[in-house]
């Protein structure tokens, strides 16, 4: 949505993969048709929809065109570097019993957010917090499937306070659901790193504070994603960084609001 260059460089990175077999589904909620010369033309089958605006509602209105294997949620705006999708798919092809597989991000200069883990790990509903985003995920479809829909009160768009997270609560759901998720930190997708600004932490604080509510997890829980951010004042303080203070202090405010919006939410349903 708003954005033409970044798609085209995304679709050109697959053009150079190594992989035969590539299908997109294009969810495009502009009002204009400004992705016409951007999705034509491609030695692969694009397919273009709309829908209403909202990132999970894009991806639910995919999901009923679903037809490959693997299923992936690229941004448009990230790139898939050269053997991926043939790297990709070597993994599922050698572990059958694998369900899904999760990447990191990495910026061109090969510059990553902190907060990513360094081991690999399968994951848990305690684990995958800092082990996944959007795009750097594959998952076999037959899981797709039995998730189901995005939560469309979460992601960009949705008009909520806990507008992100949406992935988050889908390997939840899958994870509790019996699926079998890796973490390799190998597994590099490019995509800018974004800046930690306090209405990035109010924001993504809030999603996962309604995160912890909706999927019933327990006070050790809780307790600790309250805990860390207090940490990340100390230590920010200490080292005389506001701007940090800033962001980790948002971060704490938002789940708490998301955490106590979602109780409220759900009496009211």
């Amino acid at each position: 949505m708003g954005r033409i260059d970044e798609l085209a460089r995304f679709l050109d990175s697959l053009t150079v993969q190594n992989y035969p077999s590539v299908r997109v589904i294009v969810v495009d909620q502009n009002e204009h048709a400004r992705l016409d010369t951007v999705v034509g033309g491609r030695p692969f089958p694009v397919e273009r929809i709309r829908s209403t605006e909202g990132l999970s509602r894009a991806r639910n209105a995919a999901l009923a065109l679903l037809q490959a294997d693997l299923v992936a949620f690229p941004d448009d705006d990230c790139v898939y570097p050269p053997e991926t999708l043939a790297r990709v798919a070597a993994r599922f092809a050698d572990e059958t019993s694998l369900d899904g597989l999760s990447g990191r991000a990495e910026d061109e200069s090969g510059r990553s957010a902190a907060s990513w883990q360094a081991d690999p790990a399968t994951l848990t509903d305690d684990n995958l917090w800092n082990r996944a985003i959007s795009f750097t995920i594959f998952l076999r479809r037959e899981i797709v499937e039995r998730v189901g829909a995005f939560d469309e009160r979460l992601g960009l768009g949705s008009r909520e306070p806990w507008s992100s997270g949406e992935e988050i609560d889908y390997l939840i759901r899958a994870v509790r659901g019996g699926a079998r998720i890796e973490y390799d930190p190998s597994l590099v997708i490019t995509h800018d790193v974004r800046a930690d600004t306090a209405a990035i932490g109010l924001r993504d604080g809030s999603s996962v504070g309604y995160l912890l509510r909706k999927h019933g997890y327990g006070a050790r829980t809780v307790g600790r994603m309250l805990v860390r951010p207090l940490g990340g004042i100390a230590v920010a303080a200490a080292h005389r960084d506001r701007g940090r203070a800033a962001y980790r202090w948002s971060t704490l405010r938002g789940r708490v609001r998301g955490y106590l919006g979602a109780s409220d939410s759900n009496s009211s349903a």
